[in-house]
């Protein structure tokens, strides 16, 4: 059951967005520990939500910060900025582009999010209709302030791009290296050793992820920074 005037496109898209159109028989695996996830999580399929703004402006909020400064700014913005959603009042709906133009700097301020995000984000509203038409990574790519890692996440989320690698990750070029190889590896290491892969390489992130096959950690956890009080 779904409400609103997007109530009928919603209900059409589940089967993406479940990701019927997926296909996971392609992989190959070529590793032992890709071989055991694949066995264990043989019902795992890659959905695509078919909103590419949508998932840009979170990817943007995500770029280079922790999680906890991301999901910060997210929830502020939403809040002062979406609208109650049809049949849940109590949740919000993102805003359109249109909104996200017209957001003032000090708000942007208020959310925690520096000038560099705030200004990929109202760059990409402005050709938002251009992204939804065709969102291939070179066009991603031609905004300011989009590089590959947004790309990539931006095509994971809605075209459901199973080989949409994020380089320029902090954490994953040492999971693939240390599940693959036992060692860590840099963003060229991990791409040489998801060659094999190629096709299905965010597929195989994913599994990996679920291995339990992770370095270990050392060292203090990166501060979450505040921008607000500046």
């Amino acid at each position: 059951m779904a409400w609103g005037p997007g109530a009928e496109w919603l209900l059409d898209g589940v089967p993406e967005l479940l990701g019927v159109d997926d296909e996971p028989e392609g992989l190959v695996a070529r590793h032992d520990v890709v071989r055991e996830q694949v066995t264990r999580r043989g019902g795992l399929r890659i959905g695509r939500t078919r909103r590419v703004f949508e998932a840009l402006v979170p990817a943007v909020m995500e770029q280079k910060v922790l999680g906890q400064e991301a999901w910060r700014g997210w929830r502020y913005l939403l809040r002062r900025f979406g609208e109650p959603a049809p049949g849940a009042p109590h949740m919000r709906v993102p805003p359109p582009p249109d909104v996200w133009v017209r957001i003032p700097s000090w708000e942007w301020h208020r959310s925690g999010l520096e000038a560099v995000r705030a200004r990929t984000i109202i760059g990409a509203a402005r050709v938002a209709r251009r992204l939804e038409e065709g969102p291939d990574e070179a066009r991603l790519r031609s905004l300011p302030g989009i590089g590959v890692w947004t790309a990539a996440e931006v095509r994971q989320r809605a075209v459901g791009d199973p080989d949409a690698v994020s380089v320029g990750d902090y954490h994953l070029p040492g999971l693939v290296g240390w599940a693959l190889a036992g060692r860590k590896v840099d963003d060229a290491g991990m791409l040489e050793l998801l060659e094999p892969y190629a096709g299905h390489r965010y597929r195989v992130t994913l599994l990996l992820g679920s291995s339990g096959k992770h370095p270990p950690r050392r060292g203090p956890r990166l501060p979450v920074r505040d921008y607000r009080s500046f």
